[in-house]
């Protein structure tokens, strides 16, 4: 048991520290004994505990991502109106690039795509996004009483999947032309959908 928890602690120390880095210098720029002295510990255990960096990578990503989706959940089982969370979820955004998960989400996108053995893992944080969205929009359309034939919960999710990932990819870069105008439009049709909420039955 004591060995278990030793080896937890130092695995966790190691994951700390390579999601700084992939935060501050991203994964080229991340050899084995960079990432051993941000840990402080011996670079030999980088293999012992993780068998490769890839590996590793790929942890930090799934614990990084677990951390947001249980926020996310959190925020969309209150019994608050659903504009009211897609107002946070919209505010999230912007604590998420500051946290630097996309960054983190994003590079290990782009080593999958070189990777086919990463792909699989990377392809299903993307799934665990799709499967909270779709919950989430799946009440929304019954709390709206939306035609599901002229809205499929599907299709926009994947519209807000691919949206969400523009906006983050261009705010990381400076970029904010038309987002204001993008979320204020959607806050617009949400605020309509609120004044007839409960008379669409």
């Amino acid at each position: 048991m004591a060995n278990s928890e030793a080896r937890s602690a130092n695995e966790e120390v190691f994951l700390d520290a390579a999601e700084r880095l992939l935060v501050s210098t991203g994964y080229a720029g991340i050899s084995v004994r960079r990432l051993a002295d941000e840990a402080g510990a011996n670079h030999g255990l980088v293999h012992y505990y993780f068998g490769s960096m890839e590996e590793l990578f790929l942890r930090v990503l799934e614990r990084f991502t677990l951390r947001l989706i249980e926020r996310q959940r959190a925020m969309y089982s209150s019994d608050a109106p659903f504009i009211d969370k897609w107002r946070a979820a919209m505010d999230f955004l912007d604590e998420d690039i500051a946290a630097g998960y996309p960054k983190v989400w994003f590079e290990l996108k782009a080593m999958a795509w070189n990777h086919p053995d990463m792909r699989e893992r990377v392809t299903r944080v993307n799934d665990e996004w799709r499967e909270v969205l779709t919950d989430a929009f799946t009440s929304a359309a019954k709390e709206y009483g939306l035609d599901r034939r002229r809205f499929p919960v599907a299709a926009m999710v994947s519209l807000v999947m691919t949206f969400n990932v523009g906006l983050m990819m261009e705010r990381m870069e400076g970029i904010t032309a038309g987002h204001k105008e993008l979320l204020g439009g959607i806050d617009r049709w949400l605020q309509e959908l609120e004044k007839t909420k409960g008379t669409k039955r």
